[in-house]
């Protein structure tokens, strides 16, 4: 788990040079960059970190700033960022992981216009609370709350940052139904130690358990319901 700024596998790719310019909209070329790291503010979109052929680093860009290498700029739609990312970042904490089951998986998401975008998966970004002595105001570990970003390579040359509950994944031998999931949000707080059982009072290394005549079902919180939106 970092602290604000964290690496993340480079992607070789193009930015709109508008955003090297403060969104300069006489700007509307493009350069070759290479983006290697991003920094997490809570309540604020992802911002990657890049560098650029002439050696110059460049800070804290926003997902919508980049399209896909192969590409050219006139072959490649702007889309804005909360199109492209649907939810700002749930802390200072990030942690970027690249799932092996679904590394280079096909998926569609469904943006907030309702329509369906392709993409290819590429690696997820993921919040938490860093330790118990700073005290937490977000959101990262409130089960009905938390998202985490899958980012993706998208069919028509832009990269999003896209939650669980608007991907469906596409496996050739597993995910043939194609319905669209009618799933509630997960709001229980799974625990296993509860004050139902208690271990003998005794030096043995494989010691007893013993059930307590309290209520046997305190391993969930439950919360109120959600769709799955």
């Amino acid at each position: 788990m970092a602290y604000l700024n964290a690496d993340i596998p480079p992607i070789y790719c193009k930015i709109r040079e508008e955003y090297l310019y403060d969104m300069d909209p006489k700007r509307k070329g493009e350069k070759d960059c290479v983006i290697f790291g991003i920094t997490s503010i809570s309540g604020r979109a992802i911002l990657f970190h890049i560098m650029l052929p002439n050696g110059a680093v460049y800070y804290r860009l926003p997902i919508s700033a980049f399209f896909q290498k192969h590409l050219q700029r006139t072959e490649v739609p702007d889309m804005s960022v909360d199109s492209l990312q649907l939810w700002n970042c749930f802390s200072y904490y990030p942690s970027v992981h690249c799932f092996d089951f679904l590394a280079g998986v096909d998926c569609k998401f469904k943006g907030k216009d309702k329509q369906f975008y392709e993409g290819k998966y590429l690696f997820t970004i993921d919040w938490a609370h860093p330790e118990t002595n700073i005290l937490n105001t977000e959101h990262s570990e409130i089960p009905q709350e938390h998202k985490c970003a899958h980012i993706l390579a998208l069919a028509n040359g832009n990269y999003a940052a896209q939650p669980n509950n608007r991907i469906l994944w596409h496996i050739n031998s597993y995910t043939t139904d194609n319905s669209w999931p009618d799933y509630k949000v997960q709001n229980t707080v799974w625990e296993v130690e509860g004050a139902d059982w208690i271990t003998e009072d005794s030096d043995k290394m494989f010691y007893e358990l013993n059930e307590t005549k309290t209520n046997k079902n305190n391993h969930c919180v439950v919360h109120d319901d959600k769709d799955y939106i």
